[in-house]
C-alpha cells in the first residue's frame, strides 16, 4: 500500500510539471502570420482596430517579408484580457518578437499602434530593425495642453464606468459621428465603426485612458533604428508642434501627407505605398 501511494505521488508530480511546462505562452493580441521573407515586419493596428487595417498594406509585402499582424486584445471582436494596460501589451509584444527569434523586425504601427512601436523601439532597442510610425505622436495631449505631464499612478475608473454605462445605440451614435472625423474615405467607414462596436467596451475604455495620459516625447532619444513618420495632412499646419515632439528621435524622416485623414493607409493609398517602398528597401 505503502509503495502503491509513493507511486501515485511520483505520478501525480510528474503530471503536475508536465502541465506546467507544456502550457502554451498567451499573449495580448491575436497574431496572422503570412509569407516567408527573411526579414519581418510587424503590424500593429491602432485603438480598436481590428489586423484587417493591414490587410492590403501586408499582400503588397508579403511576397518579400515575413508578415505579423496583430489583433490586440479585446478590440474588434479579439478575446479581451481581465486587465489590459499599454506598458503590459507593450511588454507582450516584446515578449513575442524574443520568444519566436524574429530577428530585427520592421515594426510598422498606425495611430496607438504608433506608439507601441514607439515605446517597443525605446525600450528594447537591440530588438529592432526600423520603425514605421503611420500618424502617431509621441505625446497626443500635449497637442490640445503643452504643459500636459502623464500621471504616475491614472485612475482610468470614472472613464470606464462612462463608456460601460452606454447602451449599444448610444455608443454606435458615438462612433458614427467620430470615425467621419478620422476616416475620409467612406466606402470604409462602416467597417472602422462595426470594428469598434465589437470591441470589448472595457477594453476600450481604459486603452483610451491608459493611451491619452502616455508621453513618450523624452523617452525616445533611446531610438536607434531608421525611423519613417507618416503623418496625415492636418498636422502639416501644425509642423513647429509636432516636429517638437519628435526632436529626440534621431535618423527620423517625418513625412506629411497631402491628403485625407488619420486612416493614411485608406486616405492616401498611393502616396503611403510610395512612402514605404521607398524606406524597405533603403539599406
Amino acid at each position: 500500500m505503502k509503495k502503491f501511494t509513493f507511486l501515485l505521488i511520483i505520478m501525480l508530480f510528474f503530471a503536475a510539471i508536465c502541465n506546467i511546462f507544456g502550457q502554451t505562452k498567451t499573449y495580448p493580441f491575436e497574431v496572422k502570420k503570412t509569407g516567408k521573407g527573411k526579414q519581418s515586419l510587424i503590424f500593429i493596428p491602432g485603438f480598436a482596430s481590428s489586423g484587417d487595417v493591414w490587410n492590403e498594406t501586408a499582400a503588397k509585402f508579403e511576397k518579400d517579408f515575413t508578415c505579423y499582424t496583430l489583433t490586440m486584445a479585446g478590440f474588434a471582436g479579439t478575446k479581451p484580457e481581465a486587465e489590459p494596460s499599454f506598458k503590459e501589451w507593450e511588454k507582450g509584444i516584446a515578449a513575442y518578437i524574443k520568444d519566436h527569434k524574429i530577428e530585427k523586425p520592421i515594426i510598422i504601427g498606425h495611430s496607438m499602434g504608433g506608439g507601441f512601436a514607439l515605446a517597443i523601439a525605446a525600450d528594447y532597442p537591440e530588438l529592432v530593425g526600423k520603425i514605421i510610425i503611420v500618424d502617431t505622436l509621441p505625446c497626443l495631449a500635449a497637442i490640445s495642453d503643452p504643459n500636459f505631464a502623464a500621471k504616475e499612478n491614472n485612475d482610468c475608473s470614472s472613464i470606464i464606468s462612462k463608456f460601460t454605462a452606454m447602451s449599444d445605440d448610444q455608443f454606435h451614435q458615438m462612433q458614427t459621428q467620430s470615425i467621419p472625423r478620422l476616416l475620409a474615405e467612406t466606402s470604409m467607414q462602416n467597417t472602422v465603426i462595426d470594428w469598434s462596436m465589437k470591441s470589448d467596451r472595457k477594453t476600450f475604455a481604459k486603452m483610451y485612458c491608459d493611451f491619452s495620459n502616455t508621453d513618450l516625447r523624452e523617452k525616445i532619444k533611446n531610438i536607434q533604428c531608421p525611423s519613417l513618420i507618416l503623418l496625415e495632412s492636418y498636422f502639416a499646419f501644425m509642423k513647429p508642434a509636432i516636429e517638437t515632439q519628435y526632436k529626440n528621435l534621431k535618423n527620423a524622416d517625418l513625412q506629411y501627407s497631402t491628403k485625407g485623414l488619420h486612416f493614411i493607409m485608406y486616405d492616401d493609398k498611393d502616396w503611403y505605398f510610395d512612402q514605404l517602398n521607398k524606406f524597405l528597401s533603403a539599406k
